[in-house]
C-alpha cells in the first residue's frame, strides 16, 4: 500500500499570525462547510522551486479576483505571505528534499464561504510534494483530446454568474473531462466552445507556436493563446511567460484560435504553474509539427521560464 504525500496544512486565524498549524492527517474541515458542501470556494496552486513560491503577487492576485467575482470576503495578502512562507518551511524542515533537482513543492490556497450559517470564511494554505507525473510530461510530451465545453465564446460576457473566470472550487467538470480522457486513452484535453473556438485546458491554458522565416532569412517566432473575453481563466503561467518571450524578441499573438489552429501549428503546449510548459505530441490523435522544431521551441521556452520567479 502506497503511503500518502506528506502534508503541512496551516489555516489562517487572526490568533496566529504565522498560520495555525493543524495535523493533515485528520478531520479539520465541518461537515457542514460550503467548500464541501456546494464547492462554494475559490483556490490556487503554486510551485515552489528550492523553497521559493514561483509567481506569488499573481496568484494573490487572481485570488483576489475570483474572490471579487464570488463576493467573497478573503484574508489580506500579508495574511497569505505570512502562512505561505511559515508552511513552506515548516515542510521543508520536516521533509528534507532528497535532492535539488527533487526540491519542488506544490503550494495550495483554499478559502471557502465557511460553514452554513457563519459569516467566517475558512482558509488555510496546503503544502505538498509535486508529484512525478507532472515532471515526466515535461520531458515527454502529451496526447490531447478536444472536448466541447458546452457553451460560446460569448457565455462569460453574456452571464457573468457563471464565474467562468474565476478559479472556483467546483471542478467537477473538470475532472470529469480528465477521467473521460483517460478513458480515451489520452492524458488531457482541450475544451473548445460550441461555437468552435479553442477554450483552455480542465487545468492549464492553451500555448501555440508558428516559426516563419522573414525576407532577410531571419527566423521570426510567434506565440500565441486564446482570447481571454472567451471565458477562460487568466493564465498566470502564460502571462509570465508572454512577457518573458516578448523580451526575448518573440511575437505574441492573441486568438481567436479554431482546432485547425492548433493542427496547423509548428508547436503546441499546455501551461499551468506546476505541470509548468508540457509539449503537445498529438491531438485527437493526429501529430502536431515537427518534433525536431517543437523540442528547440520548448527547449528556448522552458529556459525563459525558468528565470521567472
Amino acid at each position: 500500500m502506497t503511503s500518502p504525500a506528506p502534508v503541512v496544512l496551516a489555516f489562517l486565524d487572526p490568533a496566529f499570525p504565522d498560520g495555525r498549524f493543524a495535523d493533515a492527517s485528520q478531520p479539520q474541515l465541518l461537515v457542514t462547510d460550503q467548500g464541501a458542501t456546494r464547492g462554494d470556494g475559490i483556490f490556487e496552486t503554486m510551485l515552489a522551486v528550492g523553497g521559493t513560491v514561483r509567481k506569488i503577487q499573481a496568484h494573490l492576485d487572481r485570488l483576489t479576483g475570483s474572490a471579487g467575482a464570488l463576493d467573497l470576503a478573503i484574508p489580506g495578502e500579508d495574511e497569505w505571505r505570512r502562512a505561505i512562507t511559515a508552511a513552506v518551511s515548516e515542510h521543508r524542515a520536516q521533509h528534507p528534499p532528497a535532492s535539488a533537482t527533487d526540491d519542488e513543492l506544490v503550494v495550495k490556497l483554499v478559502v471557502t464561504r465557511g460553514v452554513e450559517g457563519a459569516s467566517t470564511p475558512t482558509a488555510w494554505v496546503q503544502v505538498s510534494p509535486a508529484g512525478a507525473a507532472g515532471r515526466r510530461q515535461r520531458e515527454t510530451g502529451i496526447d490531447v483530446i478536444l472536448l466541447d465545453r458546452g457553451y460560446d465564446s460569448d457565455v462569460a460576457e453574456r452571464a457573468p454568474w457563471l464565474l467562468l473566470g474565476a478559479k472556483t472550487l467546483s471542478y467537477a467538470v473538470n475532472m470529469a473531462a480528465l477521467r473521460y480522457a483517460r478513458k480515451q486513452g489520452a492524458d488531457d484535453v482541450i475544451f473548445t466552445s460550441s461555437d468552435g473556438r479553442v477554450l483552455e485546458g480542465p487545468t492549464s491554458t492553451v500555448l501555440m507556436a508558428h516559426v516563419e522565416t522573414s525576407d532577410d532569412g531571419t527566423s521570426v517566432k510567434r506565440l500565441i493563446t486564446p482570447l481571454l473575453d472567451s471565458g477562460i481563466l487568466p493564465g498566470t503561467s502564460q502571462g509570465a511567460l508572454f512577457a518573458a518571450a516578448k523580451a526575448a524578441g518573440w511575437e505574441l499573438g492573441y486568438g481567436p484560435l479554431e482546432p485547425q489552429d492548433l493542427l496547423d501549428a509548428d508547436a503546441v503546449w499546455l501551461i499551468s504553474s506546476v505541470r509548468m510548459l508540457a509539449p503537445v505530441n498529438r491531438i485527437d490523435g493526429k501529430e502536431i509539427g515537427t518534433p525536431s522544431v517543437q523540442k528547440e521551441l520548448t527547449a528556448e521556452l522552458n529556459e525563459l521560464f525558468a528565470g521567472i520567479q
